[in-house]
């Protein structure tokens, strides 16, 4: 490993950042151990990124320009996108973050796809598609004589194939399928993820056309086409489609709605092609085959200190041209997975230069999110950022030329003279920001106070350094003070904050969904290509809530929407409200009846009766059989998975040691609540409620069973609101509900599209 120059700076970071580079970035000999220092990295990334200026000038001092690109990475204001940092210099060379690939309507083609989203995955990026060709379910196929089996069973495929391959070990799979409004498989395919076991690797957005909409608005009918022979095969009432759409959203998170004519018109080259798709988080719509490079500043670098706090821009400036340089190069050093892909790529050289730190800059500036002047802010620096951003491009052509589909572009005639179809994009930065050390993307704060796992189970509490600071300045700092935060998810519920400072500090829920919209809108009316961001909803809010946020997003000009309902998708005992230490000692109170020292079960009858109920869990479709004999409940039995897999025999192992209870008098009331609440990392919900594990789906079983025969103490069936399962009352309204890292265990921060968790760095797209 090349030295580094003696006179540049070393990154000062994070303990957070030190992890999650050492887990997910940094090089790693054949133990897994790393072997390079975070300052090596950016130097490598740096020098590989920088040597592809002598394609244009033989002559140029490389050197200085990885002095350049090296510094803006150090000093922690500039990152490029995961796939640029882990992989620049090394052997993989794969930059990119996100593609685009064509579904068209021929079995050749879409196991092409598959094939090429595998090669693309292992690879470290994310796809997108639209399934949109794809001929309805129960069609013809002529060629065969048989039936289409339609979009959503294609996808099951994919999502297969996606499961198969491991990235490398740093990135997970990640797609995003679109589906246009006017499909006939259109109610299928919002449906298609109510069961939130399937399509796990895939978001899922509705594609809204200009059509449709003004049939909602008109409360008209619309009409269903058929991709295959482009004709009407069906009209429905634009408003039934859009419930279910919005039903989805308020239960799961999904589908997500994007404006396909708005994609298009900012299309920068239609001759070439209609952007049917966009990559798994939204914010790039991209034509078939078509690759980006993004990168992000971290704005909270750009602010002067006290007295007088205000944007650095002709710094701030400094760093968009240098980014705008930086991510020029990473098109020309990237090796990309597909012919066609880098055809396409350096075709139109598209850039995505977005943000980080948005929430730290308003904060820093004294400026409240969700006010006026937040917004406003939001939309000033975006300016700024997207007019200097396409000034470098323009100096880059002057040297370079322009993009060489530029005559087919729609700056051929009148446009600037640009290097880049698109310079501006505000992508997810979930990993990234906690690098660079600052909240993520234009999210408002996630939490001001939460709890970081760290070895061996341990918990950290982390504050916010702005709050602590602030905090200790005017003397309202203490350990129990913070720790109380931790358990409330609104400053604005701790007595003894400052008003002032309470509305400086709103985290994503104290922020309406309305201005969440808004700011989203406001950072849209200077970006090239998209926004990546979630609109949170507090659990109690509505489906209604979520139909304003949609046609909001509509009015106010955005590209599309993400929205997330606290506890909609998955219940886990949020840590911003006392982690799971807490949730063992809520539910720590059982009642055994004393036995003998030495107890012996009875003998299983030759017949018992019972039944048998299949529930949905993270692992699968579990069957538990529930027999007893006269003197009661005497045994249970789990089928789940392939016979001798782990989870089987887990399953199996759980259900014996429960029938061996039950045939020696333990209460079943008391094995009741010995399995409920018991977590693992995929939690998934069944017929309304959440299944934790599947100890949890068979204690809930059994309750339910004792429960229809009248004979269970509690005699309470399971709620519908999985906010209140498991929980006595005094410690439900300190819980909230998230996914959790399926790594460490920590609560995921669900944000800008995509879950990424603050503790290890684990994210399910960026």
């Amino acid at each position: 490993m090349s030295n580094l120059p003696p006179d540049l700076p070393l990154p000062e970071l994070t303990e957070n950042a030190l992890t999650v580079l050492r887990n997910r970035y940094l090089r790693k000999n054949e133990e897994g151990i790393p072997i390079e220092e975070p300052w090596e990295m950016f130097w490598r990334v740096a020098r590989d990124v920088a040597a592809a200026s002598k394609l244009y000038d033989p002559g140029i001092d490389v050197e200085a320009e990885a002095r350049e690109f090296y510094t803006i990475m150090a000093r922690l204001e500039f990152m490029p996108n995961s796939p640029t940092l882990m992989n620049a210099g090394r052997e993989l060379q794969q930059l990119s973050a996100c593609f685009v690939l064509p579904v068209e309507d021929t079995m050749q083609s879409i196991f092409e796809t598959i094939k090429n989203t595998a090669l693309i995955h292992q690879s470290g990026g994310g796809t997108g598609f639209s399934f949109s060709r794809l001929r309805p379910k129960g069609d013809i196929v002529k060629t065969t004589g048989g039936i289409a089996s339609g979009p959503v069973s294609f996808m099951k495929v994919f999502n297969a194939a996606t499961e198969a391959v491991k990235q490398g070990g740093t990135r997970r799979g990640a797609n995003m399928a679109i589906l246009r409004v006017d499909h006939p498989d259109i109610v299928e395919f919002i449906t298609a993820k109510r069961d939130t076991s399937v399509l796990t690797n895939f978001n899922i957005s509705v594609g809204l056309t200009e059509e449709f909409m003004r049939a909602l608005r008109d409360d008209a009918e619309y009409d269903l086409v058929s991709p295959r022979a482009g004709k009407v095969v069906d009209r429905v009432a634009a408003r039934e489609i859009f419930d279910l759409i919005v039903q989805g959203a308020w239960e799961t998170g999904e589908p997500g709605i994007v404006f396909l004519n708005r994609l298009n018109a900012a299309n920068p080259t239609p001759a070439l092609g209609e952007i049917e798709s966009t990559n798994p988080c939204g914010e790039q719509p991209l034509l078939p085959y078509e690759a980006c490079n993004l990168g992000s500043i971290n704005l909270s670098r750009f602010v002067t200190a006290d007295p007088n706090p205000e944007v650095d821009y002709e710094r701030l400036g400094r760093t968009v041209r240098t980014a705008v340089r930086f991510l020029d190069n990473v098109i020309d050093v990237n090796e990309y997975p597909l012919e066609e892909i880098k055809r396409n790529a350096r075709g139109n050289r598209k850039i995505g230069l977005g943000v980080m730190g948005f929430a730290d800059m308003l904060i820093q500036l004294g400026i409240p999110y969700h006010s006026d002047a937040g917004l406003e802010m939001g939309e000033r620096v975006m300016e700024f950022i997207h007019q200097t951003g396409c000034e470098a491009s323009v100096e880059v052509a002057r040297e370079r030329g322009v993009f060489p589909n530029f005559e087919k572009s729609i700056f051929a005639d009148a446009g600037p003279r640009l290097r880049n179809a698109t310079v501006t994009t505000i992508a997810p930065t979930g990993t990234l920001s906690i690098i660079a050390g600052c909240s993520s993307g234009i999210e408002p704060l996630f939490a001001v106070v939460y709890t970081r796992r760290i070895l061996d189970g341990k918990e950290l509490l982390e504050v916010h350094p702005a709050f602590e600071r602030i905090a200790c300045e005017r003397g309202f700092y203490s350990e129990d003070l913070m720790a109380e935060i931790e358990r409330c998810k609104s400053l604005g519920d701790v007595p003894g904050i400052p008003e002032d400072i309470g509305s400086l500090f709103v985290t994503a829920y104290d922020v309406s969904p309305d201005s969440h919209i808004r700011m989203q809108a406001a950072f849209q009316k200077h970006t090239d290509n998209a926004v990546s961001k979630t609109v949170n909803f507090r659990n109690e809010a509505t489906r209604e809530d979520v139909r304003r946020v949609y046609l909001l997003a509509y009015e106010l000009g955005c590209k599309g929407v993400t929205v997330y309902r606290d506890g909609s998708r998955e219940m886990q005992v949020l840590t911003v409200g006392a982690g799971a230490k807490a949730l063992a000692e809520a539910e720590e109170e059982v009642s055994v009846t004393p036995k003998a020292a030495s107890i012996s079960p009875r003998s299983r009858p030759v017949v018992t009766t019972g039944a048998t109920e299949r529930v949905t869990t993270g692992c699968g479709k579990l069957y538990i059989t529930i027999n007893e004999d006269e003197e009661g409940l005497c045994e249970v039995f789990t089928t789940i998975g392939k016979s001798g897999g782990c989870t089987a025999s887990q399953s199996e192992a759980t259900a014996r040691m429960i029938s061996l209870s039950l045939r020696s008098g333990v209460d079943p009331d008391s094995i009741v609540q010995e399995l409920k609440g018991i977590r693992c990392p995929m939690p998934s919900w069944d017929r309304g409620t959440v299944t934790l594990s599947c100890a949890d789906a068979v204690g809930k079983a059994i309750e339910r069973y004792l429960s229809s025969n009248g004979r269970s103490r509690h005699g309470q069936h399971e709620t519908d609101n999985p906010s209140n399962q498991s929980l006595p009352e005094s410690s439900r309204a300190s819980f909230g509900y998230n996914p959790e890292c399926p790594d460490c265990g920590t609560i995921l921060e669900i944000a800008e599209g995509c879950v990424v968790c603050r503790s290890c760095g684990y994210s399910r797209c960026s």
